[in-house]
């Protein structure tokens, strides 16, 4: 698999070094991990707030993303992906434990994840059956059964790991002001590619001691506050972006008014996306912290080629969530809709022939889990929500899940909502109510397919009643697996009453 990289050979010294210092001591790169040969090694690389729509693969033609490429030339891209709670707090939660947020009980405005949802995470239980685990950059969320643990996030978790260069809180983009990664500070100086750094020493370590690895790489970037590495300041000078369809506030017009109670609203203005000139530029910023993303793998992948273990090791890149920049009148992300849920799937397997393949099967954040333990052949808990992709990876013509939700509780009570969707359709129920505000409750029904920008409200047409209908039993039953399976604390338990339609 030929990978670009743009990478300064000075930037890697400490990387040759050690690789020659592995072949004195009889360690041969052609040979590594010969402990336990059968097992892949896995890499999961994890964005915070990186919209669908970055990458050529997925659609966007100005923007430069050449490793990400290749990793989407080479295996399976997934158009239709969502994060089960489009927060990062509450998505990492998901996607460590591979269970809904109603089962965590983690959100920002609930708590933390308890103890017993821990201890089936997938860095956990790939410990447990013989990999070695490490992990970079934000972690997101404390683990605690007194809801403790604020601003320490990860204290509790970096000793279930074999590396750990995790961050609390929302972590810095400068290398030295991030604990466990001070040591890479003086060459890596912006924390993206320090994390790539980190990983190539986890691998190498890993390498050495011939064992399979996992390795969890939680960029901060592209996150705010809007701080890219200067290394890149010329890759979109000059760049004009194009808006998507639905950008703009009129065409959030016709959703349910309960979006707009929100700080997603006023972001529109308070972060420049009304006008040409400071759109282009947060645009610019934007995706320049993702370029520097993409160098950061294209790091690691490169190191794999050097120990000749890439055709041996899973790649799955995601985010935590999706963002607005401007779709509907919007910034930022946690509502329900496309362009703050939806995020990119990349899977890689170089042992499978399918490449350069995308399918528009519907999966979750809640999946990726599953998936990791099913490559390291490592049973899925029954308490998961989530299913392994590894199905799709291998015949993309087939589907997993025939139905997601997706889960907004968090911030002002008008914007909490439960949706639901199919492979075709999605289904928003707004419970919220106000008479002297003129808000009532609101149903929203979107055909996906046909309608990618949701700018048509299908739920008052006479000709989708049966489908409304059909979306409705599938909300309920996801609503009934609520009130059964969540927990019964964090504030959760009364979502089964607050969110059962008012609407027939």
């Amino acid at each position: 698999m030929k990978l670009k990289t743009n990478q300064n050979s000075m930037q890697f010294k400490h990387v040759l070094l050690f690789t020659l210092i592995l072949g004195l001591f009889g360690f041969q790169s052609g040979h590594s991990q010969t402990k336990k040969d059968s097992k892949p090694n896995i890499i999961f690389f994890f964005t915070d707030d990186q919209s669908y729509d970055t990458m050529k693969d997925f659609g966007n033609k100005v923007t430069q993303t050449p490793n990400l490429d290749d990793l989407a030339s080479n295996g399976v891209s997934f158009l239709r992906h969502y994060n089960t709670t489009a927060i990062c707090m509450a998505s990492r939660a998901n996607v460590m434990t591979g269970q809904y947020e109603y089962k965590t009980g983690c959100n920002f405005d609930h708590g933390s994840l308890g103890t017993k949802q821990w201890s089936t995470s997938y860095p956990v239980l790939l410990k447990k059956a013989g990999y070695r685990v490490g992990f970079a950059g934000k972690f997101g969320f404390s683990i605690s059964d007194t809801n403790g643990g604020w601003g320490e996030e990860g204290e509790v978790a970096k000793h279930d790991f074999d590396f750990w260069g995790g961050g609390s809180h929302q972590t810095s983009y400068k290398t030295k002001e991030n604990k466990y990664m001070v040591k890479y500070a003086e060459a890596y100086p912006h924390s993206t590619r320090a994390y790539g750094a980190a990983s190539i020493d986890f691998i190498n370590e890993s390498v050495e001691k011939g064992e399979p690895f996992c390795m969890s790489v939680f960029f901060k970037a592209p996150h705010r506050p809007v701080q890219p590495d200067p290394m890149f300041d010329d890759v979109y000078k000059d760049v004009v972006f194009d808006k998507l369809p639905n950008y703009g506030r009129k065409a959030g017009e016709h959703l349910a008014k309960q979006s707009r109670m929100g700080r997603q609203y006023p972001r529109f203005v308070e972060w420049g996306y009304d006008k040409e000139d400071t759109y282009q530029e947060a645009l610019r910023k934007y995706n320049q912290l993702i370029y520097g993303v993409d160098y950061s793998i294209g790091m690691v992948l490169e190191q794999l080629k050097k120990l000749k273990i890439d055709g041996n090791t899973i790649i799955i890149f995601s985010s935590d969530n999706g963002y607005f920049n401007g779709s509907h009148g919007f910034g930022s992300k946690v509502l329900p809709y496309e362009e703050g849920a939806r995020t990119p799937l990349i899977i890689v397997d170089p042992r499978q022939k399918n490449k350069a393949i995308k399918t528009s099967a519907l999966t979750g954040n809640v999946d990726i889990t599953a998936t990791i333990l099913d490559y390291a052949g490592v049973s899925v808990p029954e308490i998961y929500d989530g299913k392994s992709i590894r199905p799709l990876v291998e015949n993309p013509n087939t589907q997993i899940r025939a139905t997601l939700p997706i889960i907004q509780v968090w911030g002002p009570q008008a914007t909490h909502c439960l949706t639901v969707m199919d492979d075709r359709f999605k289904y928003v129920y707004w419970y919220y109510k106000d008479e002297a505000e003129n808000m009532y409750p609101t149903e929203e029904l979107f055909d996906i397919k046909n309608d990618p920008y949701e700018m048509v409200n299908l739920a008052n047409q006479t000709k989708y009643k049966s489908k409304l209908t059909y979306m409705r039993k599938l909300y309920d039953k996801q609503l009934n697996h609520w009130k059964t399976e969540g927990v019964k604390y964090n504030g959760y338990e009364k979502y089964g009453a607050l969110f059962k339609r008012a609407l027939n």
